[in-house]
């Protein structure tokens, strides 16, 4: 049986009006009554996933969240910090130089607020700080300084000009960086150890949980690390073909109670 089940947010557990349905939510509570832990493993920052941890029952002892696509992880109900990998100031001062030279918008993030180092603000950038109900901060990064902590960087934009700077990342920057894609509008950076799938497993040996008792679910390039670690990967039935081929199981998706689905699976099957 397993008994850790970590599962993104954006495209995965939540439907497409970015909610959680009452499907998901019985799931998850049916999950927690018989042991088994759900973690939530999202790129989104703190302030963007309370309102889905209170809803879902996840505040309580003993319930953990990984967050900034693994970066950060946290026990819910203290939140005493499990693991914490943030980026170089000098690595991302780097990667500021190059968003103007290319020029691509970004924002970067601390555990608290989104900053972006652009008068114009990237209308991505907006609806992120919306979405996630994240204080916005046009700052350059010398005016943040280097004893802020930041654990995430992105690139955004249009699918196009998102698709053009990957394909012009320098080498170097490739190297010092964990890269990814969360949707066709944001490229995404971590600290080069930084992941979803180390997260997991890392949380997973602090508990005494093994590879084989571990289920990952998720459908876009930031779960691509933890849907191969897992020892039972499953895809959203929207899940981008990368992930649908390294999955072991593909559910329904996302509007579909695809969470859901999965879930009550590994409930059957455990009687």
């Amino acid at each position: 049986m397993y008994k850790l089940i970590a599962v993104d947010m954006d495209g995965t557990m939540l439907n497409d009006q970015h909610a959680l349905t009452p499907e998901v939510i019985q799931a998850v509570r049916n999950a927690k009554t018989a042991g088994i832990k759900i973690v939530l493993c999202t790129g989104r920052p703190l302030p963007g996933v309370q309102r889905y941890i209170d809803e879902l029952s996840l505040r309580e002892e003993g319930d953990y969240i990984a967050v900034f696509n693994g970066a950060l992880v946290q026990e819910t109900f203290t939140k005493k910090v499990v693991n914490q990998l943030d980026m170089l100031y000098e690595d991302v001062r780097e990667l500021e130089v190059l968003s103007r030279e290319l020029p691509i918008a970004m924002q970067y993030f601390s555990e608290e607020h989104i900053y972006t180092p652009q008068k114009d603000i990237d209308r991505y950038t907006v609806l992120d700080a919306y979405l996630n109900n994240i204080p916005l901060r046009v700052r350059t990064l010398e005016e943040v300084g280097p004893s802020v902590a930041l654990p995430k960087v992105m690139f955004v934009g249009d699918k196009e000009d998102i698709d053009r700077t990957e394909l012009l990342l320098p080498a170097g920057i490739r190297a010092r960086n964990e890269i990814m894609r969360s949707t066709s509008h944001f490229l995404e950076f971590l600290h080069p150890e930084a992941s979803k799938g180390n997260a997991v497993m890392d949380l997973a040996a602090r508990l005494g949980i093994t590879r084989e008792e571990v289920m990952c679910i998720g459908d876009n390039g930031n779960d691509l690390s933890m849907i191969k670690a897992a020892g039972c990967g499953v895809a959203m039935g929207n899940a981008i073909p990368e992930i649908k081929a390294a999955a072991d199981i593909i559910t329904f998706t996302n509007n579909e109670n695809g969470v859901a689905e999965a879930i009550n699976n590994v409930l059957l099957h455990a009687l």
